[in-house]
Parts: structure tokens; C-alpha cells; sequence
């Protein structure tokens, strides 16, 4: 129900300008700091990879680009001082070279001739820091997905046709070049050409320059996500501080309100923060707000109920007490019809009383359906003729289409907003007045407008009259026949609707008053109104 006072709303404050601590989303905020150390750590793993394939191709490249120009220089090489350039190739690159007859029999070996060469390192005899250091490689080969690299072998006979790389130079005509892993999982990279005359180079060597180089890179990459962890520890700790703090506020805040002191607190609104926190601590406050004005409100309610049934009541004691004491029957009829207009006083209050202490209540958990405000006030007008009006009032109606003044509402709780505005227009109506009703569409909003020819109601006064068992009744109206919550009750179910109603002065200049209630217009996606 409406209080006596019209309650003030939320004043606007200025948003200031956007900040990590109030403007942005919670969510995004939250998503943000996880996601950034995962993306860090996740883009690592792939970034080592990437970086890994790629010197391990450059590697290939060159070597596939010396034996090219090997077996383009061999045609103007003597035979004899072949084994001298591979020697040269040898001590420059560090590959272990090897020279084939056409037969297949080995007939050049750099490692035999103080050449480059390489060892393989049997990993069960190396420190545990290396077992690690391969246990992070091949952690990081499973998450990317990477191709594993196929195991390195010697052959038992060393032969050219026993080398995978020669058989398949054999077959394409130019230089293949493979990458494979060692025991130890560095990389052997092999390269082999077949020349001419029929004899095949065979390059190999031991990469390790490789690993040692993508460990490192590792290692610079771990910091870099070991602090970007930190960071990211940093800021969910700030994260935290920022939504625990103003939710410990509010809910200190909260208690005191459950405690019964709404009155002295003072909910924080946080009007700097446009995130998730400050829409709960400005509804928060809001809420408490209505709270208080609820409070009061059902303060002033029991007072003016208590006042308001206090006068009939002591006017039905008086008139009772003086039937003892009387013996003319004059005055004991006289007492006795005071007393039944107290009774019927009494009544009317009680009715009215409980009918406006349930408004509320009751449009809380009613579902609102489309209303046809002109259907609805022409079924009423014909039903109040039927029943006679007094004073030869007459009722005009300009109803507009059908289906166009469509209202959400219930449409029982609609009926009681149009029979206090009629009941009111009549009643201060002169005889033979005119009370002219309408119902037009405008703004997105319905106006149902009802003018009398009464006198009128003063512009100082047309707040007053909407209070509860304020009433100001014409002089020849019955006692008791109003309560003064009529209009109270009307203004309780607009504003429960979503509208409002207001006195305003008549467009045509004339004396009387004119009652405008507003209702939001039903829309197809309402609920209750199905789409076409």
C-alpha cells in the first residue's frame, strides 16, 4: 500500500570515469587473471615446440644445401682429393662425413681420420638433472602433440645401402636429410647425396647445440611464467580484496538491518564501482530504503487505523450508554440511529481496512494478464445503469477500438481503480451532471481520464486526497457511506501496475475535476500475449 508520503527516489550520481577496481565486469575481471597465467603457460609449451622445429629445420636446410653443392662440385673434383675436401666439410661443420664406393663399402670416414665425429651418451650414466631435463622435454613434446622423432641407430655393418638416408637418395635422386633422436634425446641430424659416379656422401651428426639451446629457452620461459604467476597470484589476491571488502560492508550493513536498526544504517552504494558490486549495493540500499518507508508506512497505517475506529466506537459507546438513561422515544430513536451509522461507519472501515492492507500482498504473486481497458470500462458503465445512478447523473464513454487500450494487469484489482474513480466522480456530481470517461493510447502508455462537473479539487490539495481516511464528501451524502481509503486504494493498485494517477485540471476550462491514470501499454512480448 501507498504511504502517506510519496518516497524519494534514488538520486542519479555521476559514474566516474572507468577503473580496474570498479569498470569492468566481475566476470571479465575473474576471467582475465586466470586466464592470462594459463594462456602464458599453455603459449610456452607451443613456443618451445615451435621454437625447437625450427632450428631443427634450419639444420636440415644446410645440411641438405652442402651436400647439393658437393655433388654439384664433385664433377670437376679428382677422385684423389675428394677425401680431402670431405675432411675440410668435416673440421668445419663438426658432422661426421662419410664417403661410399658404388659398391656400397665404406671407403671415407672422417672419425677415423681425426676428422669431427660424435659420441652417443648412454643416459643411464648421466646425473639426475639431465633425467629431469628429459622428462620436462618429453612433457612438453606430449601437450603439443608434437611427431615423435624416430630412434638413431647405428648399423652393425656399416655399409652405405644399411643408412635409411642413403636407400632413400638412391630412390629420389637428390639429397635427403632426416632428423632422429639419440638415447639421450638430442637430435641427430643426417644428411646423404648420391654422387655421380655412383658413390654416396653421408653426413651425421650429434646436435646437441640444439638442446642445450631450447633447454635454455625453456629456462627464460619459465621465469617469464613463473612471474607471470606471481602476477597473476597478485592480482587475484586484489581481485579478492576487491569484492570482499564492499561485500563485508554490505553484509555488516544487512545484519543491522536484520537487527531491527535500519533506521541508523547507512548502506553503502559504492556509486564509484559500475560493476556487479555496485549494482548489489545500490539495490541493497534501494531495498532498505522501501524498507524504511515500508516501516513507516505500516506505522502510519496502525495509527490511522486505530484513530480512525476509535471515533465511531466512542460515538457507539455514547449512544449506548444514553439508551439506559432515556425513556422518550424520540431520543432513544434518535440514539438508536446514531448508533446503526456508527455500525454501518464500522463496517465500511473494516471492509476498506482489510482491502488495503491486502494490495500488496496480493499483487506480489498475482500474474498479470492482458486487460482490455475499453471492454472493461464499457461492461461497467452498462452495469451501473442497470443499477440506477443517483441524481440522474449521466455516464458517457469514448471507447476506443477493441484490442488497442491493452494493459498486463488483474483485471478484478483494475475494476476496484474504476469504481473508486466513479464513485468518487458522482458523488460530488450536481444533478443531472455529466461524467465523461475515456480511455486513449499515447507515449506508449494507456490514459484512462474520468472528469466530473463537481467543484473541483484545489491544485494545494490534490496530493492530500490520495492519503489514507483523508475525505472530503459532498454535504448531502450519507454518513459513513465513505471511508477515505477509496481513492488511497486506487492509487496503491495503479502504482502497483507500474502507472500512476494524478489529478489534473479539465482541458475544456470547466469546473470540475479530472482523475488520469497512466498504465504501461501491453506488448506482444509480454507475458500472457503470444506472438502473431
Amino acid at each position: 500500500m501507498a504511504p502517506d508520503t510519496v518516497s524519494q527516489k534514488s538520486r542519479h550520481i555521476p559514474y566516474p570515469p572507468i577503473s580496474w577496481r570498479g569498470g569492468f565486469s566481475l566476470t571479465w575481471r575473474i576471467l582475465a587473471v586466470n586466464v592470462f597465467a594459463l594462456a602464458m603457460f599453455a603459449g610456452g609449451f607451443f613456443y618451445i615446440d615451435s621454437y625447437r622445429s625450427r632450428v631443427i629445420d634450419e639444420r636440415l636446410l644446410q645440411s641438405s644445401r652442402r651436400m647439393e653443392m658437393i655433388h654439384d662440385m664433385s664433377a670437376y673434383i679428382p677422385a684423389e682429393k675428394m677425401t680431402e675436401v670431405l675432411r675440410s666439410l668435416s673440421n668445419e661443420t663438426g658432422e661426421r662425413v662419410r664417403l661410399y664406393a658404388p659398391s656400397g663399402a665404406l671407403q671415407f670416414d672422417s672419425a677415423r681420420t681425426g676428422g669431427a665425429t660424435y659420441t652417443l651418451v648412454d643416459p643411464d650414466e648421466e646425473p639426475l638433472k639431465r633425467h629431469i631435463a628429459r622428462f620436462l622435454d618429453l612433457i612438453v613434446d606430449t601437450v603439443v602433440g608434437a611427431d615423435p622423432l624416430a630412434p638413431f641407430e647405428e648399423p652393425s655393418t656399416d655399409s652405405a645401402m644399411q643408412w635409411p638416408e642413403v636407400r632413400e637418395a638412391v630412390k629420389a635422386g637428390h639429397s635427403i636429410t632426416s632428423a632422429r633422436f639419440a638415447p639421450d634425446r638430442t637430435p641427430m641430424i643426417s644428411s646423404a647425396i648420391v654422387l655421380a659416379n655412383g658413390s654416396a656422401i653421408l653426413s651425421v651428426t650429434n646436435a646437441r647445440d640444439i638442446t642445450r639451446a631450447v633447454r635454455a629457452e625453456r629456462l627464460r620461459l619459465a621465469l617469464v611464467v613463473t612471474l607471470a604467476l606471481l602476477g597473476s597470484i597478485w592480482l587475484s589476491l586484489f581481485l579478492a580484496r576487491t569484492i570482499v571488502l564492499p561485500l563485508r560492508r554490505l553484509a555488516r550493513a544487512t545484519a543491522r538491518v536484520r537487527l531491527g536498526r535500519a533506521r541508523q544504517v547507512n548502506i553503502p552504494r559504492l556509486p564509484e564501482r559500475r560493476d556487479e558490486i555496485g549494482a548489489l549495493a545500490r539495490s541493497v540500499s534501494d531495498m532498505t530504503e522501501a524498507l524504511r518507508h515500508r516501516i513507516d508506512a505500516t506505522d502510519s497505517f496502525a495509527a490511522d487505523v486505530s484513530h480512525e475506529l476509535k471515533n465511531p466506537i466512542a460515538s457507539l459507546r455514547s449512544a449506548l450508554d444514553g439508551l439506559e438513561n432515556v425513556s422518550e422515544e424520540d431520543l432513544k430513536r434518535q440514539l438508536l440511529s446514531i448508533a446503526q451509522d456508527d455500525v454501518l461507519r464500522l463496517d465500511r472501515l473494516v471492509t476498506d481496512i482489510a482491502e488495503a492492507s491486502r494490495i500488496d500482498a496480493q499483487l506480489s504473486h498475482t500474474r498479470f494478464e492482458p486487460v482490455d481497458l475499453g471492454q472493461l470500462i464499457e461492461e461497467m458503465l452498462l452495469a451501473r445503469e442497470a443499477r440506477g445512478i443517483e441524481r440522474n447523473v449521466r455516464l458517457a464513454f469514448a471507447r476506443p477500438r477493441k484490442d488497442v487500450a491493452v494493459v498486463m494487469g488483474e483485471e478484478s484489482r483494475l475494476m476496484l481503480v474504476i469504481d473508486n474513480l466513479l464513485d468518487n466522480a458522482v458523488s460530488f456530481s450536481p444533478e443531472a451532471g455529466l461524467v465523461q470517461v475515456t480511455a486513449t493510447v499515447a507515449n506508449d502508455e494507456v490514459l484512462l481520464s474520468v472528469e466530473d462537473e463537481g467543484p473541483g479539487v484545489p491544485p494545494e490539495e490534490r496530493e492530500t486526497v490520495f492519503r489514507r481516511f483523508h475525505s472530503v464528501r459532498p454535504d448531502n451524502e450519507a454518513f459513513g457511506k465513505h471511508s477515505g481509503l477509496g481513492l488511497a486504494i486506487a492509487r496503491s493498485i495503479v502504482e502497483g501496475h507500474q502507472g500512476r494517477i494524478i489529478i489534473a485540471d479539465r482541458e475544456d476550462a470547466l469546473q470540475g475535476a479530472r482523475f488520469d491514470v497512466y498504465l504501461p501499454l501491453a506488448h506482444l512480448g509480454d507475458p500472457g500475449i503470444g506472438s502473431e
